[in-house]
C-alpha cells in the first residue's frame, strides 16, 4: 500500500513539473531590431560590418547600405555591439518590446590605433612660381593614404600684397577652381589633407603671378582701415590695389619713361618718398635724411622730371631735387617769406617749376613759377582767401592747372566749400575757370590734365567732408555748352593719369 501511494505522489509531481514548463514555453514573447552602422566622420554606411547582443543573440551582418535586421529577439534590455576591422567597437543599449520593431544606429569612429597618416599633399599645377596665369585658374595636386581612407582637403590662399588669408574648406577632389583673381597679383597657395583620424598634413607652398593689368593708365587712392592705400586702374572701371593695406601709402605719380610709381610712405614719425614698378613690387626708399613735410600730409605734393631720373619734393619752406636712387640730394629753393612749399610740379620742357606756397594754416597761399636758377618768372596766384592746391603743368608747358575755393572760406580745419578748377594760359597771363558743370555744394580737387589735354582727372566731393570722394573724368568747357562728367572710380582719390 505504501508503494502505491508513493508511485501516485510521483505520478502528480511529474505532471505539475511538466504543468509548469509548458507554461513558460508558452509565454515566451519577442520583438525585432532593426537599425544601421555608419561611419561618425560622415554618415556614409559601412558594410560587413558585425552586429550581436548580450545577453546573446544571433550573429548578423550589414548589407550594402549599412543595414541590419535581428528577428525573434526576447523581450528584454539588451546591450548591442557593432564590429568593424579598422573602427572602434560601438555598442548602444536596446529595448526590445512585444512584437515591436526598436531601430538601432551605430555610429561608428575610424580606429586610431595603426592609422597611418596621408602622405603631405604634391603641388602639380600650376609650375612654382608660375607667370601670366589666368584669372580663373584651376589648381592641381595629388595626395596619398597608406589605408586608402577618404580624404579631404583644405586649400590657402593669400596674396603678396596683404597678410589676408583665404582658405577653401571640404574640398573632395585633388584640385579646385579659383575664380575672381586680381591682374598682376602675386599668390601664395598650400593644401592641407585630412583622413578624418590623424592631424591634417600641409603641403609645400606654391607660388603664381597672374596676368598683367590691361591699360592701367590711372592711378588712385582709397582708405582700407585707416591706411591710404594705393591702386592702379583702366578705362572700363576695373582696379587693382598694388600696395599693402597694412602700410599707409598716398599720393602715387607716375613716370612711363621711368616705368615707376613714386609715392608717399609713411615711415615711423616722417613721411618719405618711395618707388615701386607698376605691379607694387620692387619697393625703394628714395628719401632718407630730409623727409618730405608740410603744413598737411594730405596735400602735399612731389614732382618727376621727364625722364624719370631725379624727383623734387619740399620740406616746409626749402624744395629739394634728388636722384631717383638716393644720391644727389640738393636744395634747389628756399622761399623768402618762410612760406611752407606744399606742392610743386616739374615742366615737361625741364625749364620750369611751379610751386603753391601758403602759411602754417594753409592759406595766404602763392602759386609761381621759377626757373631753374631758382628766379620767379610767373606769378600765378596771389593775394587770395581760401584754399588752394591740385597743380599741373600741360604737356607743352604753355599752361598750368590748379582749383581754388571761390568762397574765400578758411577755418581752423582747412574746410573748403566751393572749389573749382582753374587755368592759367602763359601767353595771356590771364586764370580761367574751365569747368560750369560741378554740382552745387561739391568740391572739385587734386586736379591733373590728361595725356592729350583734352581732358582732365579731378576728385570730386561733397563740401561736408563726410560723403563719398569720387575720381571723374572731365572735358572742359566748349562753345559754352557746359562739361562733361563721368565717375571712373567710387570712393577714390588723389588720382594720377599717365
Amino acid at each position: 500500500m505504501k508503494n502505491i501511494y508513493l508511485k501516485i505522489s510521483l505520478v502528480i509531481l511529474l505532471v505539475a513539473m511538466v504543468s509548469c514548463s509548458e507554461e513558460k514555453v508558452t509565454g515566451e514573447e519577442f520583438g525585432t531590431i532593426e537599425g544601421k552602422v555608419v561611419s561618425a566622420l560622415n554618415f556614409l554606411p559601412l558594410a560587413n560590418a558585425k552586429v550581436f547582443s548580450s545577453p546573446n543573440s544571433s550573429i548578423v551582418f550589414t548589407d550594402e547600405e549599412g543595414k541590419f535586421t535581428v528577428s525573434n529577439v526576447k523581450i528584454g534590455d539588451y546591450s548591442f555591439e557593432a564590429q568593424k576591422d579598422g573602427y572602434i567597437t560601438k555598442f548602444e543599449s536596446v529595448t526590445v518590446n512585444v512584437n515591436k520593431t526598436t531601430n538601432v544606429v551605430f555610429e561608428m569612429k575610424l580606429s586610431t590605433t595603426n592609422n597611418k597618416a596621408p602622405a603631405a599633399p604634391v603641388l602639380v599645377s600650376p609650375a612654382d612660381n608660375a607667370i601670366n596665369q589666368a584669372l580663373e585658374l584651376n589648381l592641381i595636386w595629388t595626395a596619398t593614404d597608406p589605408e586608402k581612407d577618404s580624404l579631404k582637403y583644405e586649400l590657402i590662399l593669400r596674396k603678396d600684397s596683404n597678410n589676408d588669408v583665404v582658405v577653401y574648406s571640404d574640398i573632395t577632389k585633388p584640385n579646385y577652381t579659383l575664380k575672381g583673381l586680381t591682374y598682376s597679383t602675386k599668390y601664395y597657395w598650400q593644401v592641407s589633407v585630412s583622413d578624418g583620424v590623424n592631424p591634417k598634413v600641409l603641403s609645400a607652398v606654391r607660388t603664381f603671378t597672374t596676368t598683367a593689368f590691361p591699360n592701367a593708365r590711372f592711378l588712385f587712392v582709397k582708405k582700407i582701415n585707416d591706411n591710404n592705400v594705393i591702386y592702379s586702374g583702366n578705362d572700363l572701371g576695373n582696379e587693382l590695389q598694388i600696395t599693402s593695406s597694412a602700410t599707409n601709402s598716398w599720393r602715387p605719380r607716375k613716370n612711363n619713361q621711368a616705368n615707376k610709381i613714386a609715392f608717399i610712405r609713411a615711415s615711423g614719425s616722417q613721411n618719405h618718398i618711395y618707388t615701386m614698378n607698376p605691379d607694387g613690387s620692387g619697393i625703394f626708399k628714395v628719401t632718407n635724411s630730409i623727409p618730405i613735410a608740410g603744413f598737411n600730409s594730405d596735400f602735399i605734393n612731389f614732382s618727376w622730371n621727364t625722364s624719370g631720373s631725379q624727383i623734387i619734393y619740399p620740406y616746409f619752406d626749402k624744395l629739394y631735387r634728388i636722384n631717383k636712387d638716393g644720391s644727389g640730394l640738393t636744395k634747389i629753393y628756399q622761399t623768402s617769406n618762410g612760406k611752407f612749399i606744399s606742392e610743386c610740379d616739374w615742366s615737361n620742357d625741364g625749364t620750369k617749376i611751379a610751386l603753391k606756397v601758403n602759411d602754417v594754416s594753409g592759406y595766404n597761399a602763392e602759386i609761381y613759377v621759377i626757373n631753374t636758377a631758382g628766379v620767379v618768372i610767373n606769378q600765378v596766384v596771389s593775394g587770395l582767401k581760401g584754399a588752394i592746391g591740385g597743380l599741373n603743368f600741360s604737356v607743352r608747358s604753355d599752361k598750368i592747372v590748379f582749383t581754388r575755393d571761390v568762397s574765400g572760406f578758411e577755418d581752423a580745419n582747412y574746410r573748403q566749400l566751393d572749389t573749382r578748377v582753374f587755368q592759367y594760359v602763359f601767353s595771356t597771363d590771364i586764370s580761367s575757370e574751365v569747368s560750369s558743370g560741378k554740382p552745387g555744394g561739391t568740391l572739385d580737387l587734386d586736379v591733373r590734365y590728361s595725356p592729350s589735354e583734352t581732358e582732365m582727372i579731378i576728385m570730386n566731393t561733397s563740401n561736408d567732408g563726410l560723403s563719398a570722394k569720387n575720381i571723374v573724368k572731365l572735358t572742359p568747357i566748349v562753345n559754352n555748352l557746359g562739361d562733361l562728367r563721368v565717375v571712373l572710380f567710387s570712393n577714390a582719390y588723389m588720382p594720377d593719369w599717365e
